[in-house]
C-alpha cells in the first residue's frame, strides 16, 4: 500500500515536468515574407532555446537572388537579428550554393546566440564584416 501512495503522489510532479521538458525544447519557425528585391526567395528560421539558455538558429532558403545582380549589386547577404532587450544584431553571413544536380541556390546559416529572437532580416552588403545594417533589406520575417 505505501507504494502506491507513493507512485501517486509522485504523478503530478512527473507531469509538470514532462510538460516543462516539452514547452522548452519546442523550436519556433519564423517564415520570411515576399519582397521586390528577392521576389523567388523561400525560407523560414527555426530557432529553439537550450538547456543553457541560448537560442540555437537554423536558417534555411532557397531560390535567393545573387547579390551581384541586385540593383545597386553587392557581394554578399549579412543576416540581423532583433532581440528583446539587446537591439540589432548581426548573426553572419549567408552560405550560399547550388546542388549537383540542380542551378537552385541554397542559402544557410546555424548559429547560436544568447538573445532572445524577436525578428530577422537580411541585408545586401559589400562585406560580412559590416557592423551595422546597410539600407538594403532583402528579406524579413514578422515581429513578434
Amino acid at each position: 500500500m505505501n507504494t502506491l501512495k507513493i507512485r501517486n503522489s509522485a504523478l503530478p510532479f512527473l507531469i509538470v515536468i514532462s510538460i516543462t521538458i516539452f514547452f522548452t525544447s519546442y523550436s519556433k519557425k519564423m517564415r520570411f515574407e515576399a519582397s521586390r528585391e528577392a521576389p523567388t526567395a523561400e525560407g523560414a528560421v527555426k530557432y529553439k532555446k537550450d538547456k543553457n539558455d541560448n537560442y540555437n538558429i537554423d536558417l534555411n532558403l532557397t531560390n535567393m537572388v545573387d547579390p551581384e545582380k541586385l540593383d545597386p549589386p553587392k557581394n554578399t547577404y549579412v543576416v540581423w537579428m532583433e532581440t528583446e532587450r539587446n537591439g540589432t544584431i548581426k548573426i553572419g553571413g549567408l552560405t550560399t550554393s547550388s546542388g549537383i544536380f540542380s542551378k537552385k541556390l541554397k542559402s544557410s546559416l546555424e548559429t547560436t546566440t544568447p538573445y532572445k529572437p524577436l525578428m530577422f532580416y537580411i541585408t545586401a552588403e559589400n562585406s560580412k564584416e559590416v557592423e551595422r545594417p546597410g539600407f538594403q533589406t532583402v528579406l524579413k520575417t514578422k515581429h513578434y
